[in-house]
């Protein structure tokens, strides 16, 4: 089947916007406003952080964003990431964006939003070819105007926006429970050996800040550092690999990653269950533990727990705030920005519960951090099935 093909600004109810400028000095209370981070980072903007900035009456008349609007990124550093299409999902507040942001309204007589923001994801639309390279890759909202694109009848531009969206509502909803699950492990943890509040510790001794049958400790003497250097040939194209881009901030689970044939310089090599640090700037918080074996950059520290039983008191640990505090404000100066020192990781004074309270925290733990790699595979299951089906419904070949 071949779609006719027609000139973008044919399905627009309205003509497309360029956001606000607002220095960063000025940000801070007002209304939310997207930005490039949220562009680059979600396909479909919900109910997100982002920063806030002051409106007047005549910018809260014209640049709010309402559900179904698409946002395409105007410019970027590389040439892959100009004209990132994500589509604005769910508009709690007052929203608007900012001026590095192109706003695309569709009517929704002639056009299903969430079609085209499949469109924009697939090689079928086109949008590579209005991209201009300078210092910095970009494109015009004057361009993608003009820029003819497939149109379907809406009630087949439906029915294929149905069954991507089937999809993506799977992933989008696994991502929730393992964000929920994340955050009962930290409370966890901080309930217990931060307050204190571990099961029976009413009844329990304390004599300078440590319980009965518990002992002082440090950090390296929970886990060990593993340095196994290999060359980026010395492994399949399509290993893992795991970059400081690919590691989230303030999460647990590491579920993204790019391939072995994408990088050229050593890296270091790591396991399933192995807990990855991203080193540089630490108050990143970029740290998590990897759910398949893989690469990873060497500005990523690699650990191993010493013993079983230590794990997840170990990710607790190396994940909360307090040592990536420590872990910051020890950092070295680099030639450029600061890095973890892991010396002083290693020191990082900690107490040891005794076994039963041990024992009793890995019962807890454990089931949560195995959830949360089961949730991930399938969302790498997920996300898959859903690109393997994308261009062969975008391409009108395979009927939905």
């Amino acid at each position: 089947m071949t779609w006719q093909r027609k000139p973008f600004e044919s399905l627009f109810s309205e003509p497309t916007r360029n956001g606000l400028t607002r220095p960063s000095g000025v940000r801070g209370e007002g209304y939310r406003m997207v930005n490039m981070g949220e562009i680059f980072g979600h396909d479909r903007i919900g109910d997100i952080e982002m920063e806030r900035v002051q409106l007047n009456d005549r910018e809260l008349a014209t640049m709010l964003l309402r559900v179904g609007d698409l946002l395409f990124a105007r410019q970027s550093l590389v040439l892959a990431g100009a004209g990132k299409c994500t589509l604005v999902e769910q508009v709690n507040e007052p929203t608007t964006f900012e001026s590095h942001i192109i706003r695309v309204r569709l009517d929704p007589k002639k056009a299903d939003p969430r079609f085209y923001h499949y469109l924009f994801q697939s090689p079928y639309s086109g949008v590579k070819a209005i991209v201009t390279q300078g210092v910095q890759a970009g494109i015009r909202a004057s361009d993608l105007a003009v820029l003819k694109v497939p149109v379907p009848d809406p009630e087949e531009q439906r029915r294929i926006a149905a069954i991507l969206s089937s999809y993506d509502d799977l992933i989008e909803n696994n991502r929730k429970r393992i964000k929920l699950l994340e955050r009962a492990a930290r409370l966890l943890y901080t309930e217990w050996f931060v307050r204190g509040r571990f099961p029976g510790h009413q009844g329990v001794k304390v004599k300078d800040g440590v319980p009965e049958g518990w002992e002082k400790t440090v950090f390296g003497k929970l886990v060990e550092q593993v340095k196994v250097s290999v060359k980026p040939e010395e492994v399949e194209a399509d290993t893992p690999y795991i970059g400081l881009e690919h590691i989230p901030r303030r999460a647990l689970v590491l579920n993204e990653w790019g391939k072995a044939e994408q990088v050229t310089s050593n890296k270091f090599a790591f396991q399933e269950d192995d807990i990855l640090f991203g080193k540089i700037r630490p108050y990143f918080h970029k740290v998590g533990f990897a759910i398949t074996n893989g690469i990873t950059s060497s500005d990523a520290i690699v650990m191993r727990v010493s013993e079983p039983d230590l794990y997840a008191l170990a990710l607790s640990v190396v994940s909360s705030d307090r040592f990536i505090a420590v872990a910051s404000k020890s950092a070295k100066e680099g030639s450029k920005m600061p890095r973890a020192d892991w010396k002083q990781m290693q020191a990082y004074p900690l107490l040891l519960p005794d076994t039963r309270t041990l024992s009793k925290f890995n019962e807890a733990l454990h089931p949560m951090l195995s959830m949360m790699k089961v949730l991930a595979k399938q969302n790498i299951q997920l996300i898959r099935a859903r690109d393997l089906l994308l261009p062969r419904l975008m391409s009108g070949k395979v009927k939905a």
